[in-house]
Parts: C-alpha cells; structure tokens; sequence
C-alpha cells in the first residue's frame, strides 16, 4: 500500500539528500513572468520547490522538463495532491533563440487549483551521487566510472570511467541503440579509444573547461548531450579538433533522461508511487 506524505516533509527530506550549501544555481531571473507562482525560497536560490500547491503529496511524477504536453499529460490524468519532479525549470528548445523559456501560466493556474507542486533540482541533481545526470548516464552505457570531474556551481557533474567499446563507432552504436534514436558523432581524433578510457558529462557539457580538463587527464572522447557545431559553439569545436578529441551527441533529454528514472526509485524508497514521464529529444541539439 502507499503512503500518503506530508508536503513539508518531502520537500525536506529532498533538501536534506541533495541540497548542500556549497551548490547554487541561477533560474528565478528568467522566471519574472510566473513569478507570482513561485515560491519566494525558489526565488532567492534557483533550487528546491518551485511552486508550493500542496500540503499532502500522494503520488509523484519525475520528467526532465515542464513542458506543455507533461503537464498536460498530469492534468489529463486528473490527479489532485501530488507533485512534479523536474531537473529543469524551464523549458529547452534549441530552435529557439532564447533556448529556456517558462512554464504556461495557464497549466499552472490549473496545477494550483489540483493541489500539484513542483520541485527542480538542477545542480543538484547534476552533483555527482547514486541519482546523478552524468552517473545514471554511464551506468546505463556499462560504463565502469574511475572518478568524478568538472565542477560546475559548487558541483562534480561529469564523470570519467572505462567502456568495452574498442572504436568510437561501436560506442556511437551503443550510444543510439541505449537512447533509441540517431545520435551524432564528431570524429576529431583517431577512431579507436584508448584504454577504454571517456568522458560523460550530460546535458550541455560540451564546453572548453570540460574539454580542458580531459586533456589534463588524457582523454580523448567526450559522450554528452549538446553537441551542435552551430556558430555559437564554434570555437569549442575548433578546440577539439586542434586537440583531437572525439565528441558523441545525444541531445540534452535523451542524456539526462535517465537520472530522472532513477530518481523514480528515490521516491518509491519513501513510499510514494512514482512515475517518469517520457518527453521529446531535440534533434537540432546535435
């Protein structure tokens, strides 16, 4: 049977796992336009609950990002008093020229009027830990993880581990068949991979101090999320190829997918039926 927790308890409960002092984050300046919705904690730190609509939560649904149709999918479902984990506030959309943009105000009219909270945890959710993007990511890839790296707002968020893959287009391969769609490889560097020896940061973590930081430790292949060769990132392409590391791109969802999986389990460990919902990679984020 499951239980039924209080609101305040959870939300504590989740701080206390996963939010450390060291860790910050940087949202609530994009969200001046629902910020009548937000709660005043979210405000001032970019972390924890969002919008507090609850004071008992039955049952709780983990996604990457609040998208239109995933709060539409909950509002379909006609649930009342039950939550929304998301590891993004705001919304991602490549195409777009501002790529994060906010929540319908509408759909969060009607979460508040059904009792459904939400609750983000980026940084740290991307903090190296059991839940973690870049972690759950390798687990999934049978990849063995040597160690942590790249901080990134007072958090470890990539990891360096050892594939059983010799070439990087038997990884490219793992890497589509796991994500169930194309995914894109940038060969910079000499096809096979040496030692076994990658890199997984999730998400957005095709960057110079990702890149400098494998250099520092000798590897040659980064498996990440963004990996456009738009003119935007064109200077961290050029970086690579003068360095002659290899990048595999699988969108900014596909890659951070699987933390909010996992964190699935986190809940059901609290005894809250819990449910992940399936969003919509960004092809163009390749």
């Amino acid at each position: 049977m499951r239980s039924i927790m209080k609101a305040i308890a959870l939300y504590d409960q989740l701080e206390k796992d996963f939010i450390f002092e060291e860790l910050s984050d940087d949202w609530a300046k994009d969200m001046l336009e629902i910020e009548d919705y937000i709660s005043t904690n979210f405000k001032e730190r970019s972390m924890g609950l969002v919008c507090d609509f609850a004071n008992e939560i039955n049952k709780v649904f983990t996604a990457v990002f609040p998208t239109e149709n995933i709060m539409q999918k909950m509002l379909h479902m006609n649930i009342t008093d039950a939550m929304l984990f998301v590891h993004h506030p705001l919304i991602w959309d490549s195409r777009r020229s501002s790529p994060f943009y906010p929540m319908d105000k509408k759909l969060l009219e009607q979460f508040k009027e059904k009792r459904i909270s939400i609750y983000n945890l980026h940084v740290p959710l991307d903090n190296y830990s059991e839940y973690s993007t870049s972690k759950t990511l390798a687990d999934a890839l049978d990849i063995e993880i040597e160690k942590p790296f790249v901080p990134y707002h007072g958090s470890l968020c990539g990891v360096i581990g050892k594939t059983k893959c010799k070439t990087m287009y038997e990884l490219e391969k793992l890497f589509s068949d796991l994500l169930g769609h194309r995914t894109r490889l940038y060969l910079y560097g000499v096809p096979t991979i040496k030692d076994g020896r990658v890199a997984i940061v999730a998400g957005g973590g095709n960057d110079l101090d990702t890149i400098s930081e494998m250099i520092e430790n000798n590897v040659n292949v980064l498996i990440t999320g963004i990996s456009s060769n738009r003119e935007y990132f064109s200077e961290i392409h050029e970086y690579e190829r003068k360095n002659h590391i290899n990048v595999l791109g699988g969108t900014h969802y596909s890659t951070e997918k699987f933390a909010c999986q996992k964190m699935c389990s986190y809940f059901e460990k609290l005894g809250l039926n819990s449910v992940f919902l399936e969003g919509e990679p960004v092809f163009e984020d390749m």
